[in-house]
């Protein structure tokens, strides 16, 4: 799996989880690596399926092991930019652009919590 940690005017992109069993909680967007794509690829196809933009992957920001009941995930996160902050909802019920501040305030999937708790903690030395 892969995601995107997309930075637009000093805010990051969340999208809320429309339907399945982790529905109506919060996510940094991306999803599964198809056969032969590298994780770039993988990710920019998954932005343009959800949400219909375009992103820059400035960097890699981290990768998280995780153990759900049912299966066990490992996600690779990018820190990203975006020229354009209209997006279409086509698998999301919302998204927000909150700023490091807020972004504690949401109920977040449990894989999501370590790379929330980590992007907080390294802005917070950076700043």
């Amino acid at each position: 799996m892969v995601a995107a940690i997309i930075f637009n005017q000093g805010k990051v992109l969340i999208a809320q989880r429309k339907s399945g069993d982790f529905s109506g909680l919060w996510e940094f967007p991306g999803g599964k690596i198809e056969s032969g794509e590298t994780h770039s690829e993988a990710l920019r196809r998954e932005l343009l399926e959800e949400l219909e933009i375009s992103i820059l992957i400035d960097k890699f920001f981290m990768t998280v092991d995780y153990d759900y009941s049912s299966f066990h995930l490992t996600m690779h996160c990018y820190i990203c930019s975006v020229k354009d902050k209209s997006v279409v909802l086509n698998d999301h019920k919302q998204i927000e652009w909150v700023t490091i501040d807020e972004i504690k305030n949401y109920n977040w999937l449990p894989a999501d919590i370590k790379v929330v708790d980590t992007l907080v903690k390294k802005l917070a030395e950076i700043q």
